[in-house]
């Protein structure tokens, strides 16, 4: 079986490790694995197909910023990827995001209803279904029911500066994503399956397949060196994110530090330069890293990990700490409470500061090892990735044997 799977990214970020993740299970069953990226730059065992150039993503990012038209730019770079798939010739197309300033929609979704192969796609947000935002939630807009217009967030990712297009863009993503012949669409959570129902992409069958994660490089690892190089000499809560926009909570983390006892610490993972920079005293930034040994033993050091996030769908950083022995603390966003249970973390509401200060004091309280067993037994138990993964594999196999029939 020839697999080629789409995605911004490989092997970074979470959704592109999903797609490494992916990959390397194809590969371990003796199948094909391509992938096709805008970003290239880590290390893959697949076979990587670099979509664009640095130019073409200017241009996309250019007409996204005036004209409010992301997802439509990008065409020549599209046609020649187009061109390439149909070289491969692969047996199933598994989209991941599809946003990023490199796909033009309209033409990747003709060759895909034109070439009537299987297509998998697996959504990590709710850009598709909408006239803009990758996560509606930001706003608690819900025009994308019924259709967009005046979209309340023109400044959120995708930013738009001049244009609000969420009308047409909604118009034309409803007529170019819907009409493909086998497709399956996958959600990482119940909470966005359940959206997936209620947009004009309901006719299609929906899945869910939580995100895995590789429970033997994310265990419990003590690390004396890790605390010496990054000068942790205290017990610490725990950040993580790809990149700390607002909407990851480093506000929340930042009054979070006021409510905290001194002896208690604070470790980001992920802060730019400028955010880390404005860190009050207490507040240890450590860069982006994609070293998985390091953030399973930050993780593992950690007494529990928060995710204050304001939107999501279903974020693996939780399941990492879980596979660690740390217990997680959230807000109830999207489907990021569906990772816990009352006996590996605590919910909290978006935005109420008071409650993730007494969530914290509370697993503080108790001590991690009241949790820590739970924890890791949860992750192997439910987020496996050779089990999850393999939830891929047979789909892509029944797909094909229905394809056939």
């Amino acid at each position: 079986m020839k697999v080629l799977q789409i995605n911004t990214t490989v092997n970074s970020g979470s959704h592109g490790r999903i797609a490494e993740e992916i990959g390397l299970s194809l590969i371990a069953a003796g199948h094909e694995s391509y992938i096709a990226a805008a970003y290239t730059g880590r290390p893959s065992r697949s076979q990587i197909i670099e979509i664009g150039d640095d130019l073409d993503k200017k241009l996309h990012g250019l007409k996204t910023r005036l004209f409010d038209r992301h997802g439509f730019g990008s065409k020549t770079s599209t046609r020649k990827l187009v061109r390439q798939v149909k070289n491969i010739d692969p047996d199933i197309i598994h989209l991941h995001n599809i946003h990023g300033y490199y796909l033009h929609i309209g033409v990747l979704f003709e060759y895909l209803k034109s070439a009537k192969k299987p297509v998998v796609w697996t959504f990590h947000d709710c850009w598709p279904f909408t006239g803009h935002c990758s996560h509606f939630d930001a706003v608690n807009c819900f025009k994308w029911k019924t259709g967009c217009y005046s979209c309340p967030n023109k400044s959120g990712y995708p930013k738009s500066i001049l244009f609000d297009n969420s009308r047409i863009n909604y118009r034309d993503k409803k007529q170019l994503l819907t009409g493909v012949s086998n497709m399956v669409l996958v959600s990482p959570s119940q909470w966005l399956a359940g959206h997936l129902r209620e947009s004009f992409l309901k006719d299609y069958e929906i899945k869910v397949i939580n995100n895995g994660i590789d429970t033997e490089n994310f265990k419990p690892i003590i690390s004396d060196t890790l605390t010496e190089k990054y000068k942790i000499s205290r017990k610490y809560i725990l950040g993580v994110a790809s990149s700390w926009t607002k909407r990851k909570g480093l506000d929340d983390f930042i009054r979070l530090r006021a409510m905290l006892k001194p002896e208690i610490g604070i470790v980001l993972v992920g802060p730019n330069r400028n955010q880390a920079r404005k860190l009050p005293d207490g507040i240890i930034s450590i860069s982006r890293t994609e070293n998985i040994d390091e953030l399973a033993a930050l993780y593992s050091g950690a007494e529990v990990f928060v995710n204050p996030t304001y939107v999501d769908n279903f974020p693996s950083t939780n399941i990492e700490a879980l596979a660690c022995g740390t217990p997680v603390i959230t807000y109830n966003t999207g489907g990021s409470p569906e990772a816990i249970d009352e006996n590996t973390g605590i919910v909290v509401e978006k935005g109420d500061i008071t409650s993730l200060g007494k969530a914290v004091e509370t697993i503080l309280k108790k001590g991690k090892e009241h949790y820590s067993s739970a924890c890791r037994n949860r992750a192997v138990k439910l987020y496996n990735k050779t089990v999850k993964y393999g939830e891929y594999i047979s789909l892509y196999q029944s797909m094909l044997e229905r394809n056939n029939a």
